[in-house]
């Protein structure tokens, strides 16, 4: 199939395919003619990276999934190396997930001590009214 197919098949466009050829994710044949020809199994490796792209992946991390597809698995997380990179995934989400947890705590104190000033100084402002 054309660029052009494939770009419409994968839900995406023609540009972004020729972004992914230069950083050696998609790999097309060319016809005498010069044109972009991708066999059926390019598909699968855009499906495979725009996924993990739309999850937070970088193209590096992406590199072992699509090397995994091409090897002949069915799925691009079936390798050691993809495996690795999914754990390191996610223990960089747990460590962000840390420190949400500890910037909420601290918004949370700081909402809760002016929301006290607050009424401390309407109580104290009522007082010297009457």
């Amino acid at each position: 199939m054309l660029i052009g197919e494939l770009a419409e098949r994968a839900g995406t466009s023609t540009r972004t395919l020729r972004y992914y050829e230069t950083h050696g994710l998609v790999r097309p044949r060319r016809s005498a003619n010069g044109y972009r020809v991708y066999d059926e199994a390019e598909l699968r490796v855009v499906h495979e990276i725009r996924a993990l792209l739309a999850v937070g992946f970088g193209l590096d991390d992406i590199r072992p999934f699509v090397a995994c597809l091409r090897a002949g698995h069915p799925s691009g997380d079936a390798c050691p190396d993809s495996v690795a990179v999914l754990r390191r995934k996610l223990a960089e989400v747990d460590a962000y997930l840390d420190r949400l947890g500890t910037v909420r705590r601290h918004l949370h104190e700081q909402l809760t001590q002016a929301i006290t000033q607050r009424e401390e100084t309407c109580l104290r402002t009522r007082q010297r009214e009457h």
